[in-house]
């Protein structure tokens, strides 16, 4: 004999930080939330991130620091749901929490505190959790939305796609959410890794002997620039630089990167003067690190033909020796792929949602939030601070 169907106002889909957020919000609105996961565990990402502490937001989230083939799509819910918002909700938890570079904040102590509070929120509002079941089946029909997990037959009115991207598989991320956006005809943005380190081909392999070095640069993609610390790897790039310009950066791309942000031009023939006896690799390496001053002038003397010390060389030749420097162009030959990215770019075109709600336009009760949106943000809790606020928004219009 089957079992007769359960009934909520709400089914949700997918317990990261969107899912945990938006469930909280609608159950303590007096809504009969179910939130699924087929993973054991809610928060996985969370507690993963921040090396394990978990940076949760960021004090400045401005709209341009996310990425979306609508850029102004995200505007709406991160004006009604702000750091502060979040900063404040960690606080009543008593969660100690401190600011690292670029307004990035982390917790004192563990991420499992930024999980804990979510479910203790969500049991406030009285959700009721589903974790480590397979979702067989999911359907419309009667303005009811059905979900076949562990056996049984739940149904809802409303359905939150929160299942995020394809990034860290390893923590049970897979492609779900854009099969289920696509059987409600919901279009796709092509998912690619973003956040992720950079690999280098053949012709960079004096590069790749640098695994470990790493140092302050300045990169750049088209009209995008960041200056932070870049890492070399046995494959390629890595470093905050490196996975904040692999989210604008295509496949075939240059990259061009300055090695001495922080030097004014002419500062190689200042140290003529001051250093003439030195070499250049010496020169180099009294502001980079011994190996990579070291390759970097092979590499500039091999093309250039420029060699000994610097008393010897032409004031010419040394600001074409700047020039390089600050311009040196890199053609990545690919990324380290989704197993390796922080998040995901693409995903649910904006298009078809409301940037209020978060639901579906033509679809209705349909809602999709967080990483499974195309919605990317920056490295330092900026993707964090977008899943609070797209789950927030739609955990209010539930």
């Amino acid at each position: 004999m089957n079992k007769p169907a359960k009934t909520y106002d709400a089914i949700i889909l997918g317990a990261g930080g969107a899912g945990l957020m938006c469930a909280a919000i609608a159950g303590q609105r007096g809504r009969n939330i179910l939130l699924i996961d087929h993973v054991d565990e809610p928060g996985k990402k969370i507690l993963i991130s921040g090396g394990g502490r978990c940076n949760f937001t960021n004090i400045n989230t401005p709209p341009e620091r996310f990425i979306s083939a609508n850029r102004h799509f995200a505007k709406s819910a991160l004006r009604r749901y702000t750091p502060d918002d979040f900063i404040a909700l960690v606080e009543r938890y008593k969660i100690a929490w401190h600011e690292k570079t670029l307004g990035q904040l982390f917790c004192d102590g563990s991420a499992k505190q930024i999980v804990s509070m979510l479910l203790e929120e969500c049991a406030k509002g009285d959700v009721e959790l589903s974790l480590g079941q397979t979702i067989e089946d999911v359907s419309h029909s009667d303005g009811n939305y059905r979900v076949n997990v562990g056996g049984l037959t739940t149904t809802a009115p409303a359905l939150v796609i929160a299942t995020g991207g394809q990034s860290t598989p390893k923590m049970g991320a897979t492609g779900f959410a854009y099969e289920l956006a696509r059987k409600f005809k919901l279009k796709i943005v092509e998912p690619r890794p973003a956040l992720v380190p950079l690999t280098l081909g053949d012709d960079e392999a004096l590069f790749r002997s640098l695994s470990g070095v790493s140092a302050d640069i300045s990169v750049r993609c088209g009209k995008t620039r960041f200056r932070e610390a870049a890492l070399f790897t046995h494959k390629g790039l890595s470093g905050p630089a490196i996975l904040q310009i692999s989210s604008y950066w295509r496949h075939g791309e240059t990259l061009e990167i300055n090695f001495l942000p922080q030097h004014k031009p002419g500062w190689l023939i200042e140290m003529k003067n001051t250093h003439p006896r030195s070499g250049l690799a010496t020169a180099l390496s009294m502001h980079l690190p011994d190996r990579l001053a070291d390759a970097l002038t092979d590499r500039i003397v091999k093309k250039i033909s420029l060699d000994g010390e610097m008393a010897n060389l032409t004031d010419r030749a040394l600001q074409e020796v700047e020039h390089k420097l600050a311009n040196w162009q890199f053609a990545p030959s690919g990324t380290e792929g989704f197993a390796k990215a922080e998040v995901t770019i693409g995903g649910i075109s904006t298009d078809g949602l409301s940037s209020q709600t978060m639901e579906a336009k033509c679809v209705p009760g349909l809602y999709a939030i967080g990483e499974a949106v195309d919605v990317t943000g920056w490295l330092g809790g900026y993707n964090f601070q977008w899943a609070w606020a797209s789950g927030w928004a739609a955990g209010q219009a539930l």
